[in-house]
């Protein structure tokens, strides 16, 4: 078998170098629109050979692993893949991508998300144990053709992904909550430290806490300002609820509560019960 990856930074380069290892297709080729990054993935070994679309089209599986807003630029061009072709989109966001597929590939297509990755982008950022023994999210399972979802479970399995099946609203609900959302935070800390007027002061004194927070500010903008624009109705409910938060402990250090600042915080403390 032979498989087509497009889009060859962190998540595809890092897919390439774990396929490579699992050993299941004979021949990976890939596509970036960055001819640098074509380059870097081919001297780092993430891929075979580099491809033209009309070459990945031909393959018997199919990863897209750009960022999500170029994932539905993509689609209309894959019209015309094979009967038994695989094609897995691998982004961040689910509904939407879903429900933009051509009907005529709507049973090729597989919609899943690998729940793993790093602050760092590009094909120099990937390395192959990202994807193994972390939670992969499928969707919409009952649009997509039987022998695609098998093979889609095999691939994942292979790689050593632990498989969840949901629906692809659901997935956009928790996935605002525990990876959108926690972006945009990071991302307001981080301005909110860089807007004072000594921030490389304040900087000086950064330990564990701070930089474990913004550790994620570092991820690329241009891929998170696509998740929001998709995620845009959940991420907003998200955002919301996280405000209510913010203010409930800014009203009880402003009225000096803090028995009940103590309590709310013990209860942060009960989220590792669970998790």
């Amino acid at each position: 078998m032979q498989a087509g990856i497009i889009g060859l930074g962190l998540i595809g380069g890092s897919l390439g170098l774990a396929l490579k290892e699992i050993g299941m297709f004979k021949r990976i080729i890939g596509l970036d629109n960055n001819p640098l990054h074509l380059q870097q993935a081919l001297s780092l070994g993430l891929i075979d050979e580099g491809a033209e679309l009309e070459e990945i089209k031909l393959c018997d599986v199919i990863f897209l692993a750009t960022p999500v807003e170029a994932i539905l630029q993509i689609l209309p061009s894959l019209v015309g893949v094979a009967p038994h072709c695989t094609i897995i989109d691998l982004g961040s966001t689910k509904h939407l991508i879903s429900m933009s597929v051509p009907k005529e590939i709507r049973k090729n297509f597989v919609c899943a998300h690998p729940m793993s990755g790093t602050e760092n982008f590009g094909p120099k950022a990937a390395f192959k144990e990202l994807l193994p023994h972390h939670i992969l999210v499928l969707t919409d399972l009952e649009k997509s053709g039987e022998l695609q979802v098998a093979m889609a479970k095999e691939i994942f399995v292979a790689l050593k992904m632990n498989i969840i099946k949901m629906d692809s609203k659901s997935h956009d609900n928790h996935a605002a909550f525990i990876s959108h959302l926690p972006h945009i935070i990071s991302y307001a800390l981080a301005n909110t430290v860089l807007s004072q007027q000594n921030p490389n002061d304040i900087l000086a004194l950064a330990g564990g806490g701070f930089k474990s927070m913004v550790r994620i500010a570092k991820s690329s903008s241009r891929m998170w300002c696509d998740v929001s624009k998709q995620n845009r109705q959940e991420l907003l409910k998200s955002l919301e609820f996280f405000q209510e938060e913010i203010r409930y402990a800014q009203k009880l250090i402003q009225e000096e509560h803090w028995e009940e600042l103590e309590k709310w915080m013990a209860k942060a403390n009960s989220l590792y019960e669970i998790f």
